[in-house]
């Protein structure tokens, strides 16, 4: 049976989306869970209360655990010590963040397989939205939106506060013969989103090879391949023509690079949502946005995370 090394890492709330993105791109196999106690009791107070156990009390609230799964073959030292670089040159950027060592464990693969699903149920978005989990069972209402996926080795269930402020946005901003590019897609849900809410046609690009291939099953899975076009591209690369909505739920560094490009990407009128902001980089989007003739329309929030609707400056 394969062998695999658990890598854990301890960090501050607003590093999870930093730590978990440089151990996707050191090959995580699976994705990599993040165990959120705040988002936790989130979902377990939305539940019957005998599925999920109560956290217990000497639980720290502000610590997130992030762990990712490789597996013990001659790239693993590698990949180790792109991981311990990488988070170093972060925190020489943004001060130390990671709560005490890097945790490793050797597991078999039956040890963690399914372990990540525990953490991924089903989950009321906005007014109509549901995201469901391909293994649960749900009974929808009349007006529900319902998006069921797996998310594999790929980001993206709809339980964290980035995408909750991405699909709350589609929500009120996609309409009928809407076209959508998706940039980031991970698992495909932002596109898949989009395509339910009647959107015409939506380009999603992915940089990871894993993701785009998780996105283009998923979209298959639910019917939606003949509206939704899935490639491998780096930020707006893949994607022909203009948008009437862009979105874009990936590290505030990543948005600030890509935002000289949305201009010339949106059509008259079109706007552009992006998400994965922590708070204390609201300002630096904000004026990178402004630099590339962008002005901010709309602010969402929750919890430390910022959300921004866009549009061109005329």
């Amino acid at each position: 049976m394969e062998q695999w090394l658990e890598v854990s890492i301890k960090v501050k709330h607003e590093a999870e989306e930093v730590t978990a993105e440089i151990l996707r791109e050191a090959g995580a196999r699976n994705g990599v869970a993040i165990e959120d106690p705040v988002l936790y009791e989130t979902v377990r107070k939305s539940l019957p209360f005998e599925l999920c156990d109560p956290l217990p009390e000497e639980t720290d609230l502000s610590v997130v655990t992030v762990t990712a799964y490789y597996p013990e073959d001659e790239e693993l030292q590698k990949r180790l010590q792109r991981i311990e670089a990488e988070l170093t040159a972060v925190e020489k950027r943004i001060g130390r963040f990671r709560i005490g060592p890097t945790l490793f464990r050797k597991v078999s693969e039956t040890d963690w397989s399914d372990e990540w699903k525990q953490y991924f149920h089903v989950t009321r978005v906005g007014k109509h939205i549901v995201v469901k989990p391909s293994w649960e069972r749900y009974e929808p209402e009349t007006e529900d939106v319902v998006l069921e996926l797996d998310p594999g080795m790929a980001f993206g269930t709809g339980t964290h506060p980035t995408t909750v402020l991405v699909l709350e946005a589609l929500e009120k901003t996609v309409h009928p013969d809407t076209t959508v590019f998706d940039v980031g897609t991970g698992s495909g849900i932002l596109a898949m989103t989009a395509a339910k809410l009647g959107a015409k046609s939506i380009k999603a690009v992915d940089i990871d090879g894993v993701a785009v291939r998780t996105a283009k099953d998923n979209i298959a899975k639910a019917g939606l391949a003949d509206r939704i076009e899935v490639k491998q591209g780096d930020l707006l690369h893949g994607t022909e023509g203009k948008a009437d909505v862009i979105v874009a739920n990936i590290l505030a560094d990543i948005i600030i690079l890509l935002l000289p490009d949305i201009p010339g990407k949106l059509k008259d009128g079109g706007l552009f949502f992006a998400s994965g902001i922590i708070e204390d980089y609201q300002q630096a989007v904000t004026e990178a946005a402004e630099k590339a003739g962008l002005r901010v329309k709309e602010v969402t929030r929750i919890k430390d995370w910022v959300g921004l609707l866009m549009e061109k400056a005329y």
